[in-house]
C-alpha cells in the first residue's frame, strides 16, 4: 500500500495538472494600460472568467502612457487609456486601434489635513494655483475664499502628483487647462508633464499612499481610490459657478451633453462640461482595440467581450464608483464592434 502522504501529493500534482491545463487550454488576451479603471476591469475580466472559462484575459495597470506604448509595441493584444490616442501615436501603429469607451469616473482633488473641521471646496484656479507652486501654505487667501468658515492652518502645502504617463494626470491637466490660462502655457495637457512642484507616486495607487501617509498633502486620484482607501477628496467649482461632489449622478451629467456630440471615433474629452450638476474632472475611459485581428478565436473572444461589456459589465460600474455609459453611446459601440475584423 502507498503512503497517505504519495496519495495526497498525487491527487495534489493531478488537480494542479488539470488546473493548468486549463489556463493552458484557454483563449489567452493580454492588455496593459490605465489605472483608472482598474478597479472595474480586474472585477469584469473575473466575472467574465467565470462565464467563460475558455478565455483569460490577463491585464497589467501601469499607467495610460505605458499601455499605449505596448499596443504599439505589438506586446499587447489591447491597450487601456483614459485620454484619447492623438493622430500621432495612431500613425504610429500598424493597425488602427479602435477606441472603445467602458465607463466613466470621476479625478478627485485627494488631501491629508489633519484636523479640518469640514469636506474642503476648490475652484479650479485655486488647483492650478497649488499644482503651480503659487499657493503654497492651507490658510492662503484663495483656499480661504473657496472655505468660508473653514479653519485652515497655516503649514505648507505638500503637493502630490503622478510619476509615471497618466491618463489619469491627462484628465486632470486638461481640466486645469481649461480653467488656467497660466496652467495652460506654463504645463499644458498631457499624460505626462513637467510638474512645476511636488512628489511624484507611481499610479494612482502610488498617489493615494503618498497622500494618506503625508499630513498636509493634497493630490488627485480616480474616485474608486479615494473611496477605497476611506480619503478626503474635496468639492469642485464647475463651469457653472457651483461646488460639486463627484458622484455617479456628477458624472453622468458631465457626460450627458457629450453623448450627444461625441464623434465617430469616440475621442472626447468632457472636462469642465456644461450644467449646474455637473461634476467638473469627469472622463470617459477607453479599451484601445485593434481594428483587425489576424487571429480568428482571439477575435471572437475580443468582440464577445465587448458585447457583454458594454451589456452585462455595465451593471458592475456603481458598485465601483463608475457611472454606466450612456445607452446612446452603447448603441453606438455595438455597431463598432462590427468593424473588427
Amino acid at each position: 500500500m502507498r503512503p497517505a502522504s504519495w496519495i495526497l501529493t498525487s491527487a495534489f500534482l493531478t488537480s494542479a495538472f488539470i488546473a493548468g491545463s486549463a489556463v493552458a487550454s484557454a483563449q489567452q488576451i493580454t492588455g496593459a494600460g490605465a489605472t483608472f479603471p482598474a478597479p472595474i476591469y480586474q472585477k469584469w475580466f473575473g466575472d467574465y472568467r467565470k462565464l467563460h472559462n475558455d478565455v483569460l484575459i490577463n491585464y497589467q495597470s501601469i499607467g495610460s502612457g505605458a499601455g499605449i506604448q505596448q499596443l504599439t509595441s505589438g506586446t499587447v493584444d489591447f491597450g487601456a487609456s483614459d485620454m484619447p490616442m492623438t493622430d500621432q501615436q495612431i500613425a504610429k501603429i500598424k493597425v488602427r486601434p479602435l477606441h472603445f469607451p467602458t465607463v466613466m469616473g470621476a479625478v478627485v482633488p485627494t488631501y491629508n489635513l489633519p484636523g479640518a473641521s469640514a469636506d474642503l471646496k476648490f475652484s479650479g484656479e485655486t488647483l492650478a494655483g497649488i499644482f503651480l507652486g503659487n499657493i503654497k501654505k492651507w490658510n492662503d487667501k484663495a483656499l480661504v475664499a473657496d472655505n468660508p468658515g473653514v479653519k485652515l492652518p497655516g503649514e505648507d502645502i505638500i503637493v502630490v502628483h503622478r510619476s509615471d504617463g497618466s491618463g489619469t494626470s491627462f484628465v486632470w491637466t486638461d481640466f486645469l487647462s481649461k480653467v488656467s490660462p497660466e496652467w495652460k502655457k506654463r504645463v499644458g495637457s498631457n499624460t505626462s508633464v513637467s510638474w512645476p512642484v511636488g512628489l511624484g507616486g507611481k499610479g494612482n495607487e502610488g498617489v493615494a499612499g503618498t497622500v494618506k501617509q503625508t499630513p498636509y498633502s493634497v493630490g488627485y486620484v480616480e474616485l474608486i481610490y479615494a473611496v477605497q482607501n476611506k480619503m478626503s477628496y474635496g468639492s469642485v467649482k464647475n463651469s457653472s459657478g457651483a461646488f460639486v461632489k463627484a458622484s455617479m449622478d456628477s458624472v453622468s451629467q458631465a457626460a450627458a451633453g457629450a453623448a450627444k456630440d461625441m464623434p465617430a471615433d469616440f475621442r472626447v474629452s468632457i472636462t469642465n462640461a456644461p450644467g449646474k450638476g455637473a461634476y467638473p474632472i469627469s472622463s470617459f475611459t477607453w479599451l484601445l482595440i485593434p481594428g483587425e485581428i489576424p487571429n480568428k478565436a482571439k477575435q471572437q473572444a475580443i468582440t464577445a467581450f465587448l458585447k457583454w461589456m458594454l451589456t452585462e459589465g455595465q451593471k458592475s460600474a456603481a458598485s465601483l464608483d463608475y457611472a454606466a455609459l450612456p445607452n446612446e453611446v452603447v448603441a453606438r459601440e455595438m455597431k463598432q464592434i462590427a468593424s473588427v475584423h
